[in-house]
């Protein structure tokens, strides 16, 4: 399921978007909020579906060795080890993963260069050549290899540039997609015929959350904003960015519109986003606004927090 932190970061952006272009209308931008999620949902079932693709890639590239005019040993008798792979074939085979990507239009078929990029980085690292030179021939050995694929897909420059050219909402989301995938796979097992996807959400709360935050803090933003300003005042008006600003201003909402959820979970959520979308020093100026705050609100009855240990 898409997690709560990501969840925050899509409300931030819709609210980013939402601001800057004057937009008038709080449903329209809700209505875009829900689709950017929807389409990190979209990203899960992509990334389940890549592996599928390169397997696609060497099996051709095994069949183009066979017919050539004097092939060598090892183009008659390939390894045939990754072509094979077992938990590569249940994500295949998943009626689940196949079902959201011809609903939604989705794969790598227009992605013929990356997919060769992508197969030969893959055969070239170190992880590959020691899963294919093992006789061993288990699951868990397969899975290890898919796992290790995964693993760096995160931080690879090809994959960003495509996944950027096929949706701009895909900006930020892959590192929280293979957190997904990665779940995906430690739950697969040998006797498994299905991959067993994740849900989009946890609960219905979580929609409700996003759909609530956004909206109490876009209601709320001038309000807020002119909270904020009692807490900032030793600092240059001309060097506190929007983000940080809209930041602190979320982070307000949450702690004053949630009271399940505790006051630390809400600071270190925000503190960590801004260290990702906002200055190399907001994260220190942020923590330090929001500890006041936090004390302020408290003494003013406006963050009431309620369940287990939260009384």
């Amino acid at each position: 399921m898409l997690s709560r932190r990501l969840l925050r970061i899509k409300v931030i952006k819709a609210l980013y978007a939402h601001l800057k272009s004057d937009a008038d209308s709080m449903i329209a931008s809700e209505k875009s909020l829900l689709a950017s999620i929807d389409k990190a949902y979209d990203l899960y079932f992509q990334m389940l579906a890549l592996p599928a693709e390169l397997v696609r890639y060497g099996e051709q590239r095994i069949e183009l060795n066979r017919r050539k005019k004097l092939p060598t040993h090892e183009d008659l008798n390939p390894n045939t080890k990754f072509v094979d792979n077992a938990v590569i074939r249940v994500l295949a085979n998943s009626d689940s993963v196949n079902d959201r990507l011809a609903a939604r239009k989705l794969g790598w078929a227009q992605q013929p260069d990356l997919i060769r990029t992508l197969y030969m980085q893959l055969t070239d690292s170190d992880y590959y050549r020691d899963y294919m030179a093992r006789e061993e021939r288990s699951f868990a050995d397969d899975r290890k290899l898919v796992e290790d694929f995964f693993k760096e897909m995160q931080d690879n420059d090809a994959l960003d540039t495509a996944l950027e050219e096929m949706s701009i909402l895909w900006d930020g989301d892959l590192g929280y997609i293979i957190a997904m995938v990665l779940r995906t796979l430690s739950n697969l097992r040998p006797s498994h015929l299905e991959a067993k996807v994740l849900p989009q959400f946890k609960s219905d709360d979580d929609l409700d959350f996003v759909k609530t935050l956004f909206e109490k803090s876009l209601v709320n933003y001038a309000d807020n904003q002119r909270y904020i300003e009692k807490f900032t005042r030793n600092w240059d008006v001309e060097r506190i960015v929007f983000m940080d600003n809209l930041i602190i201003g979320t982070a307000m909402a949450e702690l004053i519109s949630f009271p399940s959820i505790p006051v630390k979970v809400t600071l270190d959520e925000y503190i960590e986003i801004s260290k990702y979308y906002s200055t190399p020093g907001s994260s220190v100026f942020i923590n330090g606004v929001l500890d006041k705050m936090v004390e302020a609100l408290t003494a003013d009855n406006r963050i009431l927090k309620s369940g287990r240990g939260l009384i």
